[in-house]
Formats: structure tokens, sequence, C-alpha cells
């Protein structure tokens, strides 16, 4: 009889139906030669994706997302308890996150023509769409309320390889992407060549808004307290987040917190860093953010943005981990057994997620057996600079996410 499988420590009552994003069947992107124009087959053979191999299929998570939002007079935002301190032009919004990231097939070979002495390149990449929801509860504190849905994302991640002349560059990542707000963003960063052993290295990152122009000159807001319960905040009252662990003052901090706790207890084999950015300073990366007028206000000195995303900057960590799952009594040609890998912490919250394997063992399993079998997890951290009212404004964005659907196991492992 198969076993049960859940996602353990997912929350599988607040997270939403999921993204979904597929090609059309054999599409792929190829260079139009004068053979293709004859009619006869010409194709350049797809480059290696290398670490963007590791985006397949759809994952999904958990994670912790941090905005300081414009707060207007016309249209205020309104909270429970009169504010009493704080500045009235922003409102700190905290969010419990669930996460879909879903990955189409491989475009191909994307060509992109040299000029004079620049010979052709070619990149490959996969399309993607992110879903993100608003699971916040403030009735219990945890990441278990009614999914409402807060980001929305069609993008690329395309892999570019080294160009010997104009210009002269390694080899490259960059995602591309469509935020409904009315930004977009093109971020670039050197590919990684190697692997680490173990966990990543997850960095602080701040939330703490600063002078636009002088990063040194930060500005703290009551609302950056997690005690306090009457500031401009959503939630305003933090005393059951911070009871379940779920907001803590250590994580308005650093909500990088989240992901490192979200690495308790797991074994991790090896990890591969990506890190992009959207205007990388010294180097001849490309990149850079586009908004709508009405995030970047009329053109006049000095400027009046209502929120002028300026910046993005992410770190996405790619990690092999190991689970021990135990495969029960089962007779050969039973059918294919579900079983989820365990939590890594007992009675984790979400983020502490594992995911399921299907196993179809090839001979019979005459008592319950344990094997080791691996899963590909994503974490990342993204800072987005929002710039209003004179200030330049972190908005912070992490989540740890695991394969959705059950991982085959090679008949071999068992």
């Amino acid at each position: 009889m198969a076993q049960t499988a859940l996602h353990e420590g997912v929350n599988t009552r607040a997270q939403p139906e999921g993204a979904n994003i597929s090609l059309p069947s054999s599409f792929e992107i190829h260079g139009v030669t004068s053979k293709l124009l004859a009619k006869e087959p010409s194709t350049t053979p797809a480059p290696p994706l290398r670490v963007l191999d590791n985006f397949k299929g759809t994952f999904v998570g958990n994670g912790f997302n941090t905005i300081f939002r414009p707060q207007s007079k016309a249209t205020p935002t309104i909270v429970t308890n009169n504010p009493t301190i704080g500045n009235p032009d922003n409102v700190l919004e905290l969010n419990l996150t669930a996460e879909t990231l879903a990955f189409a097939d491989a475009l191909g070979s994307v060509p992109n023509r040299g000029l004079a002495d620049q010979g052709d390149i070619f990149l490959s990449g996969v399309p993607y769409v992110q879903t993100i929801s608003d699971i916040t509860n403030p009735a219990d504190g945890k990441a278990d309320g009614v999914a409402t849905g807060i980001h929305f994302e069609p993008g690329l991640w395309m892999r570019v390889p080294a160009s010997t002349k104009n210009p002269v560059q390694v080899e490259t990542l960059n995602r591309m992407a469509s935020i409904p707000h009315g930004t977009t963003i093109n971020a670039q960063g050197v590919a990684p060549t190697t692997t680490t052993p173990g966990k990543p290295n997850i960095p602080a990152v701040k939330i703490t808004p600063f002078v636009i122009g002088n990063p040194s000159q930060l500005i703290i807001f009551p609302s950056q307290t997690a005690t306090n319960t009457n500031t401009l905040r959503l939630p305003q009252d933090l005393t059951k987040f911070i009871n379940a662990g779920t907001i803590t003052q250590a994580i308005l901090d650093d909500p990088n917190t989240v992901l490192r706790n979200a690495n308790n207890g797991k074994t991790i084999n090896k990890t591969s860093t990506i890190h992009i950015q959207t205007n990388p300073s010294g180097s001849q990366l490309g990149g850079g953010t586009a908004n709508i007028d009405f995030l970047v206000g009329p053109k006049i000195t000095p400027a009046a943005p209502n929120a002028h995303a300026v910046q993005m900057e992410a770190t996405f960590w790619i990690a092999e981990v190991s689970h021990k799952i135990t495969v029960p009594v089962h007779a050969l040609g039973q059918g294919p057994l579900e079983i989820a890998a365990p939590s890594p912490v007992a009675g984790a919250p979400a983020g502490f997620q594992a995911p399921s394997f299907i196993v179809d063992p090839s001979v019979a399993i005459t008592a319950p057996k344990a094997i080791t079998v691996t899963s590909t997890q994503i974490q990342y951290s993204q800072t987005v600079i929002l710039n209003f009212a004179g200030l330049s404004w972190p908005h912070v964005s992490v989540a740890t996410l695991i394969p959705k659907d059950p991982i085959k196991v090679s008949s071999t492992v068992v």
C-alpha cells in the first residue's frame, strides 16, 4: 500500500493554487540561416545551461517580505491602533508568504549577433513565472492565514557565454522580469564556476532606509521595533508573531535570519551561489530598471516619485539536500510508493520544508529499508530600492523553495 505523501512543514491550507508555465511542444529558438530559408534543416545545438539546469519544474515554499509603502494623505492606510509615533509618510508592511516558482523548458539557442571583430554568441535560458501570496495570520501569529496574492512576475533566466572582443567579458547570468506595478528589471552577474561544500553562507541584510545618495545616513523608524504596537505598520501588533517566532526583532533586523533558520537540521551537501544586480559598479556588466510615470513622478527638480524602483540586487543559493527515507515492506510489482521525507526539525514551522519521493523498488522489500535520496533547494534574498519622500527604502524579500512534485528515485538506489 502506498505511503501517504505530504510536503511536511509546508503550510498546505495557505498554499494557493500555484502558477504554471509551458512552451509549445518542440518549441526552441535558433538562428535563421540561408539553409533555413532554403527549407533545409539548420539548427545550432543548444548551449549548456550549467547552473541554470537546476531550474526545472515547479518549486513551492514559504518566506518573508518587508516593504515600506508610501502613505497617502488622500487614501491613507488605516491601522487598528491610532499611531502615536513615527513618520506619517510611510507604512511598513510585513508579510509571511507562500510562493510558487514555475520554470518552463529551456529556450534552445538564442543568437546575439556580433559586429565587426566580435563573433556571434548563443545564449541559453529558461522562462519562469513567480507568484507570491500573503498568508500572515494576526489571529495566531503564524503563516496560516487566508492567501492574498501580492506578487506576480513573469521572466527569464539567461546564461550569456563569454565574449572576447566587444565586450571582453566572462560568462554571466541575467534575470529579466516584469512587475505588475509598472517596473521591469534586467539584472546581471558573473556566472558561478564552482560549488561550495555544505550549507550556504548567507550574510545579513538590512531594511533600514537611508537618505537618497547617501547609504551611510540611515534613518531608523519606530515601526522597525517589533515590540512597538502603535506605529504605522501592518501587522501593527506583533506580540503573537514574536511568541510564535515568525516575526521577531532578529528577523526585522536581518530578514535573512529566516533563510538561515530554514536550513537548521538539514543535510546540505553543496551549494551554488548566483548574485545579480541591476546597476553593477566597476564592471562592464549591463542591467537596469525601468518604471512607469506614476512610480517615477513628474519630471521636476527636486524629484517627487511615488515609489521609484531604482535598483535591485538578489542572491540565489541552489543547494543539494540529502534526506533519509524509509521504504516499507513492498511486494515486487506492487507499484510505486510516494514517501515524504521527514521534516528536518520536529514540529518545525513553515519554512522547514522537505519534499516527497517516488520509489518503485525493482526487488521485493521484505523489511523496512532506509535509503538516502537528494533534492534541489532554492533560496533567495532580494532587495529592491524604492525612492520616495527623500529616502531610499529597502524592500527585502526572502524565501526557501523545494520541488512541488514528488522526485523519482532510481530503482538502483533501493
